[in-house]
C-alpha cells in the first residue's frame, strides 16, 4: 500500500498485532553480510552546507534550517523551491549509480513533519511522495533502504539538520512530543512492514543529544524501548523490521547489555567524525588514519549488530556552513573563538582543486575507515552528494578516485596492521 494513502488511518489506529519474535526474519543478513552504504543527505531534510544555494536564493540570512525556511517565506514560494529540490536532488539515476558502485544500503533521513505537522509549526509537507519513490527505486536496484527519523518535534539535538536549530533541544522535556515521535515511528513500521525486503531497518531517531545529561539519556533509553516492536516478554507487532538505535554520543561501553536479553532485531548506530573537536581537526594525516583504525576492536566486541551510520573521508570542517549557516570553520580559525590549524584552500569545494597528495590521503583514510568499520556490521558514508563539498561526496570520490568503484577493492588492505 502506498505510504501516503495509508498514513492517516495508521496514525489514528496505531499498532496492535503481536506474534513471537521467533518469526523475525529481516530483509538482510545483518551480522553475516556487511552493510556498505551511503546517506541521501540534504534531500528530504534540508541542510545549509549540502545545498547552500537553496538558502542563498531566499535572500534572507535568518533562514538557517527547514523551520525558518517555512517560517520566513511565503508558503507558495517555499513550497515551489522545495518541490523543485525534491524532484531534482535525488532521482532514480542516483539509486542506479549507488547500486553500480557496489553498495547495498541507502540511508534516507526524513523529518517528523513529513508525517504530522502540529499547530504553529511552519514546516512544508510533501516528502512522503518521494519516500514512496525511494522505496520503489531501491527495490528496482536491489538496494536496502533505511528510513531514518532525522528530526523530532522540539528537536532532539538542536542541530539545523533536526529541522529546527536551537541552543538547547526541548524534545526530551515534553512528553507530548515524545509520544508524537513514538506514534510516527510505529506508523512508519506498520506502513513499510510489507516492504521489509526493501526496507529492513527503521532508525527511530537520529543523534539525540545524550551529552546534555541524564534527563536526555533517561528519556532516550525509554524511547528506544517504547519504539521497538519487540518487547522483553517475547511479544511484538507484526514486523520483520530491525530497529536501529543511536548511541546518543555515548561511548559504546555505556550501552553494554542494553536491549540484548529478550530482544530481537535491534542494532546500534554510531557516527564517527574527526573534525568537530579542536583536538581532532588539528590531526595530521597519519593521526586521522590511526584513530580510524582504533575503532575496530570496540566495534568487533559490541553486543548488538553495530553499523557506523555516518562517517566521511573529509578530515576538516572546512565545507562552507558545515557548522551552520553564516558560521566558519575550526580548521582555518574562522569559527568564532578558534585558532587556525591550516588553510581551507584545497581541502573542500571542487575536487579539481585537490592535490594528488590530498586525494591519496583521502583514499587511505577512506580505506582505513572501511576496514575498521567492517569489524562491526558495516558502514554508511555521509553523504552521496553535496553542491560544493566534494570531500564529503561519495559521488565525487568515485569520479576522482579516492573511493574505489568496488568498495572491496582496496589499495591499502594492510593500512590498519
Amino acid at each position: 500500500m502506498p505510504l501516503l494513502n495509508s498514513l492517516l488511518s495508521l496514525v489514528v489506529l496505531g499498532l496492535s498485532a503481536v506474534p513471537s519474535v521467533l518469526s523475525f526474519q529481516p530483509g538482510f543478513n545483518y551480522g553475516s553480510e556487511k552493510v556498505r552504504g551511503v546517506n541521501l543527505g540534504g534531500w528530504l531534510v534540508l541542510e545549509p552546507w549540502i545545498t547552500p544555494s537553496i538558502f542563498q536564493n531566499t535572500g534572507n540570512s535568518a533562514i538557517v534550517d527547514e523551520w525558518t525556511f517555512g517560517e520566513y517565506q511565503d508558503y507558495d514560494t517555499a513550497l515551489a523551491a522545495l518541490q523543485t529540490h525534491w524532484n531534482s536532488w535525488i532521482t532514480e539515476d542516483d539509486f542506479e549509480a549507488i547500486a553500480a558502485a557496489g553498495l547495498n544500503h541507502v540511508r534516507l533521513p526524513i523529518g517528523y513533519w513529513a508525517f504530522a505537522v502540529g499547530p504553529g509549526e511552519p514546516y512544508i509537507t510533501g516528502q512522503l511522495d518521494y519516500l514512496d519513490k525511494a522505496i520503489t527505486w531501491a527495490s528496482n536496484h536491489n538496494l536496502k533502504l533505511i528510513i531514518d527519523l532525522h528530526g523530532a518535534p522540539g528537536s532532539q539535538n538542536g542541530f539545523d539538520n533536526s529541522g529546527q536549530k536551537m541552543p538547547y533541544p526541548t524534545w526530551q522535556t515534553n512528553q507530548t512530543d515524545i509520544d508524537r515521535t513514538n506514534d510516527i515511528i510505529k506508523t512508519i513500521v506498520s506502513m513499510v512492514d510489507s516492504e521489509y525486503q526493501t526496507v529492513p531497518i527503521i532508525a527511530p531517531l537520529n543523534e539525540p543529544a545524550g551529552y546534555n545529561g541524564t534527563q536526555m539519556l533517561s528519556v532516550v533509553k525509554q524511547y528506544w524501548q517504547d519504539s521497538t516492536y519487540r518487547y522483553p516478554d517475547g511479544s511484538s507487532t507484526e514486523s520483520n523490521t530491525v530497529e536501529l538505535i543511536h548511541d546518543a554520543f555515548q561511548d559504546l561501553s555505556y550501552w553494554d547489555g542494553f536491549m540484548v536479553d529478550g530482544y530481537d532485531g535491534v542494532a546500534m548506530d554510531t557516527h564517527i567524525y574527526q573534525m568537530f573537536t579542536y583536538q581532532q581537526v588539528a590531526y595530521n594525516y597519519s593521526q586521522h588514519i590511526s584513530e580510524a583504525c582504533s575503532h575496530g576492536s570496540s566495534l568487533a566486541d559490541f553486543d548488538l549488530w553495530i553499523i557506523v551510520g555516518e562517517w566521511t573521508p573529509a578530515s576538516t570542517d572546512c565545507a562552507t556552513w558545515l557548522n551552520g549557516r553564516n558560521t566558519g570553520a575550526r580548521y582555518d580559525g574562522t569559527l568564532s573563538g578558534t585558532t587556525a590549524d591550516g588553510s581551507c584552500t584545497g581541502k573542500t569545494g571542487n575536487a579539481t582543486t585537490f592535490s594528488t597528495e590530498y586525494k591519496q590521503f583521502m583514499r587511505q583514510y577512506w580505506e582505513a575507515q572501511v576496514i575498521s568499520y567492517e569489524k562491526g556490521s558495516g558502514w554508511i558514508q555521509w553523504t552521496w552528494k553535496a553542491e560544493n563539498a566534494d570531500d564529503w561526496s561519495y559521488q565525487a570520490g568515485l569520479e576522482y578516485g579516492w573511493i574505489p568503484q568496488d568498495p572491496t577493492n582496496l589499495e591499502y588492505p594492510n593500512i590498519c596492521n
